[in-house]
């Protein structure tokens, strides 16, 4: 795939008058039946990297974040196409890493590498070096994963209990296999494994790879598509290397047309193991679904259920969606959270019906991720058990109170954020003293807009029916793109508990809203051709003796907080590691999750 000339001259820009010192880097069905397993156990290797004119190595590409449409508490590349969050692990400091799909040379799908970043709070990216290459014109890493080998069971670590092993697709015009690759630097560079594939195939439809460390039988799992076989098939390995072929988990929810990315993770259980036949965990198979999701395009579901290791079984066949909206797939958990703990995920904030065309392309990038989302399973009423998705350390880049009222009752607050340096909001408003003997009322809507241009984009709740909503129609990016739906709905339902919430984060061209902390949650883009600097939020139509507390507070600008005068970030250009410490602001008066 070759470079536009728009893509080309932004980045030319970026690299015109950077002085960078440069580091060193130590459509066939499938089945089970098509895939083997490469039993050789030789610990050598081959670079990650090939040359390529346009794509540097050992150092990061620059990217401006200045643009208007460019997100501040959300993950985007330097410039280029990003898609799927790939490898995602935390190391023994507590350092996060996540990987990408990205297209380093275009603003749109192809020439598949993994861009990688890290951050000590999720918010707070340091941009880094490519971290893994195709090895030929011809090829493309796709997606994968990563696991820390704590006890060496690969044999690629006789010295060292932080050694990382990247599992992916390599994607070739003949065929998908599951490859490997190791390092010893942290997950900074990697050497190719010599005996790949480590599970072979003779088919074009075999991808995305999720790995995890069973404790109960001390093997190795992994997860991986048969998209058109609408199959996720389970394997097993003690090495990472020799791989048996388990159970296939088969046409359960929506197939759409393709299964891809699958993740399969443990989760507490709120109130779980009080009772003896109620679990302290569970775990949640995800299977993502492109193209065919209900609103068009892609989309992922969820399913509940046991696993021993071998098999995993679905506690009912009901399909449960992780997002009503349209812009939050493929996510992917991150490896070595402990157990028992509430897991992190983040996912790719946008669809394959438009992602290639949205207008942040101008600004020489396209694709954001989610915030990081934490996840516990919650017994909710009549939905039953079902995953809760709220937002993971939010309070990390709250900046200033921008209002607050602890009992507004029926009513309105306006915020000019026109001197937000973000651009970037969080808002929640939490209703109490609802009654349980009589019928709920009451409104909550809130509205972000432009001064200048009168562009908006509106959602709120309806307290009576559970009614949680999102427009996203008028602004004037993509418009008149048949695809670019612009409402969203779904239903909550009260549980007699006296309250109800609705909180969101908006930052520039991407908002995600949640109603009762996480129960439901949507992720939607929108391209407004001015900056938006107001939001109104309103109460109205309470039940008597219910209250309101609102607040509303500025996100920190945490990519222009790294940038030049000139609105460029230039990454992790002097260090193998990132050694950048991160700040905590304070938040008073707001429950946070």
């Amino acid at each position: 795939m070759y470079p536009s000339t728009a893509f080309t001259t932004v980045l030319a820009s970026l690299w015109t008058g950077i002085a960078i010192a440069q580091t060193s880097d130590s459509t066939n069905s499938a089945s089970p039946s098509t895939v083997s397993s490469n039993t050789s156990t030789a610990a050598s290797g081959t670079s990650s990297a090939y040359s390529q004119s346009d794509v540097p190595t050992g150092t990061p590409l620059p990217g401006n974040y200045a643009g208007p449409l460019r997100p501040q508490v959300h993950f985007s590349p330097p410039v280029g196409f990003m898609n799927d969050p790939n490898g995602m692990f935390v190391d023994q400091d507590g350092l996060y890493h996540l990987y990408y799909q990205y297209n380093p040379t275009d603003t749109v799908a192809g020439n598949q590498h993994w861009g990688h970043a890290t951050s000590h709070d999720l918010y707070n990216w340091t941009n880094q070096p490519i971290a893994i290459f195709p090895g030929g014109p011809g090829e493309g890493i796709f997606s994968g994963s990563a696991v820390i080998d704590v006890n060496n069971t690969s044999g690629f670590f006789p010295n060292q209990t932080n050694g990382v092993v990247a599992i992916y697709t390599l994607n070739t015009p003949e065929r998908q296999t599951q490859e490997i690759a190791y390092s010893y630097d942290n997950g900074y560079s990697f050497i190719k494994y010599s005996g790949n594939p480590v599970i072979g195939s003779n088919s074009t439809q075999f991808r995305d790879p999720k790995v995890i460390w069973h404790e109960a039988t001390e093997r190795w799992v992994m997860v991986v598509a048969y998209p058109v076989d609408f199959e996720v098939g389970i394997f097993s390995s003690p090495n990472l290397i020799e791989w048996t072929a388990e159970s296939n988990f088969s046409h359960y929810g929506i197939t759409g047309l393709q299964y891809e990315c699958p993740n399969m993770v443990e989760l507490p259980v709120v109130g779980g193991g009080e009772a003896e036949d109620s679990p302290s965990t569970l775990w949640v198979m995800l299977i993502s679904i492109n193209p065919g999701a209900p609103l068009g395009g892609s989309i992922t579901q969820y399913f509940l259920g046991t696993f021993n290791g071998t098999h995993f079984e679905a506690l009912d066949s009901q399909t449960r969606l992780t997002d009503f909206a349209k812009d939050n797939y493929a996510g992917q958990f991150f490896y070595n959270i402990p157990s028992g703990q509430d897991q992190v995920s983040i996912n790719w904030a946008s669809n394959w019906q438009y992602t290639n065309v949205v207008p942040t392309g101008e600004e020489g990038f396209r694709s954001s991720m989610s915030v990081p989302r934490g996840h516990y399973i919650a017994d909710l009423e009549r939905f039953g058990l079902s995953m809760i998705s709220y937002p993971y350390n939010i309070s990390s880049v709250v900046d200033t109170e921008l209002a607050s009222n602890s009992s507004l009752g029926n009513g309105t607050v306006a915020v000019d954020y026109s001197a937000v340096e973000s651009g970037a909001l969080y808002f929640e408003a939490n209703v109490t003293g609802l009654p349980d003997d009589s019928p709920l009322t009451g409104t909550l809507n809130f509205t972000f807009m432009s001064s200048a241009s009168g562009e908006s984009v509106s959602g709120g709740t309806f307290i009576s029916s559970g009614d949680v909503w999102f427009n996203r129609g008028n602004t004037e990016g993509l418009a008149s793109n048949p695809y670019f739906n612009n409402k969203f709905s779904q239903t909550g339902l009260y549980d007699g508990s006296g309250s109800w919430n609705i909180s969101g984060i908006v930052d520039r061209s991407i908002i995600e809203v949640f109603l009762n902390g996480g129960q439901l949650s949507a992720s939607s883009v929108f391209f407004p051709s001015q900056p938006f600097d107001l939001m109104i939020l309103r109460v109205a139509g309470l039940n008597e003796n219910a209250s309101v507390s609102v607040g509303v507070w500025s996100l920190r600008a945490t990519w222009l907080d790294q940038a030049n005068i000139n609105g460029t970030v230039l990454g992790n250009v002097t260090t193998g590691n990132d050694t950048g410490a991160t700040t905590t602001a304070s938040m008073e008066a707001v429950k946070l999750f």
